[in-house]
C-alpha cells in the first residue's frame, strides 16, 4: 500500500502535476491516485479547460470534515455569547447542588 503524507494542512499546488484534464484522468485514474496519495497535495479534475471536481486523500476529507465541525461549534458558541444565551460559571456550579446534587470534582 502506498505511504501516506500526513500534514496538518495540504500541501500547496503544483500546476503542472496537480491539475489533470479529465481525459487525462480516465486513462491514468490508477498513477493519479498514487500520485495524490504519495505527495498528499490534492488534485483538481478540469472538464472542458475548467476545475469540476477536486480529490484528497481520504484522511484529509475526514481532516477538513473534523475542522469544519470545530469553526461551526466555535461559530455557535459565539452566536450564543452574542445572544446572551450564556450560563456564569458559579451558576453552572451550584446547578448540581439545586438539584439536590453534590457538584462533581
Amino acid at each position: 500500500m502506498d505511504e501516506i503524507v500526513h500534514k496538518s494542512e495540504i500541501t500547496p499546488l503544483r500546476v503542472s502535476e496537480d491539475i489533470v484534464p479529465l481525459g487525462e484522468f480516465r486513462t491514468q485514474a490508477a498513477q493519479v491516485l498514487r500520485r495524490l496519495r504519495a505527495s498528499g497535495r490534492a488534485v483538481v479534475i478540469t472538464q472542458n479547460g475548467r476545475p469540476a471536481a477536486v480529490l484528497v486523500a481520504p484522511e484529509e476529507y475526514d481532516r477538513l470534515q473534523e475542522h469544519g465541525r470545530l469553526v461551526a461549534a466555535v461559530a455557535e458558541g459565539l452566536a450564543d455569547v452574542e445572544a446572551g444565551r450564556v450560563v456564569r460559571d458559579e451558576d453552572f456550579e451550584d446547578a448540581p447542588a439545586k438539584r439536590g446534587r453534590r457538584p462533581r470534582r
